[in-house]
């Protein structure tokens, strides 16, 4: 099943200032990933949580693919590979990728031929923000590295430093960065997994990535991981 095969599920208000931190006590900050968030929720397939390949054999596989098919990814392809980098895995609200303070400051976004998408990691669902392809102004704002544009799908991963500035101030910076680095990782493990190819991106210009996919200026840009079917 393609992207253009799967139906979208109406009706489900997605709220437009994103997840609430879940620590009771917490000073309670809203995302604003974009100005211009679509009400449309979009129910992704339910993640698999068994595979048949080992976390040691995903482990000994995993290298940077830039060379990819023009093969499609599904919407279970796309699905996985978000539940992997942010998926809610208790129910409390826990996810895949640790988090100081368990704030979650991350945003993930997909970028495909047919739009740009928010990951909404509640409901395992996402929002689309746009129906244009923006894959090749992403090429050109990642300093015309090829295995943008020809990716099937660009993931971003962003954050918002407010999240975790109130509870650990000075040292959120720091604690943001380690929490993009784990669930990069688990994205391009579940590549892996899932015969796919991909590769982190951290060469680009931050601000044109934001305007791109029309972002928050506070936002913070982390990541661009292109994912194909290996040439």
């Amino acid at each position: 099943m393609t992207v253009r095969q799967y139906s979208w599920c109406l009706g489900v208000a997605a709220c437009a200032m994103g997840a609430l931190v879940p620590l009771a006590g917490c000073q309670r900050v809203r995302a604003r990933p974009s100005a211009r968030l679509s009400e449309e929720g979009m129910a992704l397939p339910s993640p698999r949580r068994g595979s048949r390949v080992s976390l040691e054999e995903t482990l000994s596989h995993r290298r940077s693919v830039r060379d990819y098919t023009e093969k499609t990814l599904t919407w279970e392809e796309i699905g996985q590979l978000l539940w992997a980098a942010q998926g809610i895995t208790s129910d409390w609200g826990g996810r895949t990728a640790p988090s100081a303070g368990a704030l979650y400051p991350l945003e993930v976004y997909v970028a495909t031929a047919e739009g740009v998408y928010h990951y909404l990691p509640e409901g395992h669902r996402m929002e689309r923000l746009s129906s244009s392809d923006v894959r090749p102004a992403l090429w050109r704002s990642a300093l015309l590295q090829n295995w943008v544009r020809e990716a099937p799908a660009v993931f971003v991963i962003a954050a918002l430093y407010q999240r975790t500035e109130g509870k650990y101030g000075s040292r959120a910076e720091r604690y943001v960065k380690l929490e993009a680095g784990h669930a990069c990782q688990n994205l391009l493990l579940q590549a892996v997994a899932l015969d796919l190819g991909a590769v982190p991106v951290g060469a680009f210009h931050d601000d044109q990535v934001r305007t791109v996919l029309g972002l928050a200026a506070d936002l913070e840009l982390l990541y661009l991981v292109p994912v194909g079917h290996p040439q």
